[in-house]
């Protein structure tokens, strides 16, 4: 009796090892004549360019629409492949967690756009307050996303681009890992840090205008920001007044000839050594009013002040001051 168990369990095996060669030589052979040109038999090669799979022999398209699977980019060697090969939404420093973490939106709407139900609404309640606990595990990460939540906000007040938004993040994430924050405010170092990205990147913009959008006052933002840059030992350039000159000419709405005679203006003082110990927001106040008289542009004073938040007091001694120097330069 148990032989013949033997026997039959001996001839099951057998058969299934039988089997499995079968199936993979029809495999191999259907493979085969995928590869194979229905034509002629010649051999097929698929061209990536075009999106089309061609024989080699007499030129039949046998597939039009084949689905290209690669990347969307080109690397030319292995550092550059490496460098862009990514999966998901690309990092920012401008996000406590880099953007790595879920966001469940504010919206009570499903996938379809129909409003959700008073239970169903109150179920996503409860999983955004888990989801906002879950994100920041500790102080320091609650302080970092308070901070940049604070810089994201100012920065859009002022009309700040991403990159000196990122510069801003990046200098604040900095003074938290040096422990500069200790006896001061949040407000007040995300507001230096914003300050010296925007001169940093070219886009300065006053300490009034800081102050107007930040919560912190004039004095605890300049004290706050000269110690982020002693202690960060930041490379920060004074202010050019030119800087300010395109901001200001675009929102009196004054022309390119205008705005080029603000600029010379500013050059000629320079040169001459009068910028020196002067606000440059005053200076490029004064360089703008001064060459829209030059250029017959009505614009007033206070029109002036008020874009560049100086007094008139200040634009009316500082223009003439750049327009004695026009006038010494061409005399000259």
């Amino acid at each position: 009796m148990s032989d013949t168990i033997t026997t039959r369990t001996y001839s099951t095996d057998a058969k299934a090892r039988d089997v499995r060669p079968r199936e993979s030589e029809r495999d191999e052979k259907q493979q085969d004549e995928a590869q194979v040109c229905p034509e002629c038999s010649g051999h097929l090669v698929t061209d990536e360019e075009h999106g089309e799979t061609i024989c080699e022999d007499c030129g039949l398209v046998v597939e039009d629409t084949v689905v290209d699977r690669g990347p969307e980019w080109r690397a030319f060697d292995s550092a550059e492949r490496d460098s862009k090969s990514r999966v998901g939404a690309p990092t920012t420093k401008m996000m406590h967690d880099k953007g790595l973490s879920t966001n469940i939106g504010w919206q009570n709407k499903d996938a379809y756009g129909k409003s959700l139900s008073p239970r169903q609404r109150e179920q996503m309640q409860r999983l955004r307050t888990w989801n906002e606990r879950f994100r920041t595990r500790d102080s320091k990460e609650r302080n970092l996303k308070q901070a940049l939540g604070e810089i994201d906000r100012m920065a859009s007040a002022l009309g700040l681009p991403e990159n000196v938004r990122e510069t801003a993040s990046v200098i604040y994430r900095r003074a938290l890992n040096d422990d500069l924050l200790p006896g001061r405010s949040i407000e007040g170092v995300a507001t230096a840090a914003l300050y010296a990205s925007a001169r940093m990147a070219g886009t300065p913009r006053s300490l009034d205008e800081l102050e107007k959008v930040s919560r912190v006052d004039k004095m605890e933002l300049t004290r706050t920001y000269r110690y982020v840059v002693r202690e960060l030992k930041l490379e920060i350039k004074p202010a050019d007044p030119e800087q300010y000159v395109p901001r200001f000419a675009s929102e009196l709405g004054l022309s390119d000839e205008a705005e080029r005679q603000a600029r010379k203006l500013l050059r000629d003082a320079k040169e001459t050594g009068i910028h020196s110990g002067k606000s440059p927001v005053g200076l490029a106040a004064a360089a703008v009013y001064a060459a829209a008289l030059l250029t017959n542009e009505k614009v007033t004073q206070s029109e002036v002040s008020t874009v560049a938040d100086i007094s008139e007091v200040t634009i009316r001694n500082r223009y003439k001051e750049l327009l004695e120097v026009q006038d010494g330069t061409l005399f000259a």
